[in-house]
């Protein structure tokens, strides 16, 4: 039986998204369906789908109402294979966006949008000139937070730092540009000891110099689990700051600009009341919309 879906394709800096609208939460794709929408061949072609549901018809938003009444929508996230994911960094932005072309909340600049995700309530500053998602507390991964990585072209493992920002991520130092352009990312890099839910994996070099008018300078490429490699990836980046921070002691600062291949993200450091939080900054743009018919 086929199934026809009016959809919106959008982008963050060029992690892109099929994104469509099920409020009552009817709609319930199979990872075999949602990988053939993120073909690039035979579907639209896409890193992940994000289907907007209302928090209160789906079960893992009864817990977000209770932490958060204003979270109505729920960013209900896959990745590119059908997996489901935690969040998306640069999803939280372009899901916004999206509710807010459809007409589905209306936001004045200046404003906060709260959404549920699978990692909690996240909120999302509307700004004049793209989004501020506050991802808020992250956390290295404890006692096994020292990793090593290998990848096809990097000559030997390197040490990696495990972090989650609301998702698993591993990022790694390399030396310099040629370095970073080799590392062959059509395979899956290997974490030791591996992590159980996976990683996406970073690998990060630093701008010379670092930190320019108080603000630090990185580059990194991503391997995103059940994705593949991205033009971009925002919970990766914040990662690849987050990691270089550590690295670099108390002295490091707290804004980042963070280059991937689809473009340039922020990242800031800040301090609340529970704590150090997050935030990532970015554009968002929806393509085009259309339906497709997805024939099985």
């Amino acid at each position: 039986m086929s199934l026809t879906l009016t959809f919106s394709k959008g982008h963050g800096t060029g992690n892109d998204f099929v994104l469509f609208t099920d409020p009552d939460g009817e709609i319930n794709l199979s990872p075999a369906q949602i990988a053939w929408l993120c073909d690039r061949h035979f579907g639209i072609g896409a890193d992940g789908v994000i289907r907007a549901v209302k928090s209160a018809n789906l079960d893992a938003g009864a817990a977000i109402l209770a932490e958060e009444p204003a979270a109505e929508w729920f960013m209900d996230y896959h990745n590119a294979d059908g997996t489901v994911a935690e969040m998306c960094g640069n999803g939280t932005r372009v899901y916004v966006h999206y509710l807010i072309a459809q007409g589905l909340i209306a936001p004045e600049i200046g404003d906060t949008v709260c959404i549920g995700t699978r990692a909690g309530v996240k909120d999302i500053l509307v700004s004049a000139n793209g989004y501020q998602t506050d991802l808020g507390r992250w956390q290295l991964d404890g006692e096994n937070q020292d990793r090593l990585v290998k990848a096809v072209n990097l000559d030997v493992a390197r040490p990696g730092l495990a972090l989650n920002v609301g998702n698993p991520h591993v990022a790694v130092a390399v030396a310099d540009a040629q370095e970073l352009s080799e590392i062959d990312l059509s395979y899956i890099p290997q974490i030791e000891p591996a992590m159980a839910q996976g990683a996406n994996v970073e690998f990060v070099m630093p701008e010379e110099p670092l930190v320019k008018d108080g603000v630090a300078r990185i580059k990194m490429r991503v391997h995103e689990r059940g994705s593949g490699e991205t033009l971009s990836c925002g919970t990766g980046a914040v990662a690849a700051a987050l990691a270089f921070r550590y690295w670099g002691g108390p002295e490091a600062p707290n804004s980042w600009r963070v280059e991937v291949a689809g473009g340039v993200l922020g990242v800031r450091m800040f301090a609340t009341e529970e704590g150090e939080h997050v935030g990532l900054s970015g554009p968002a743009e929806l393509v085009y919309s259309g339906e497709v018919t997805i024939p099985f």
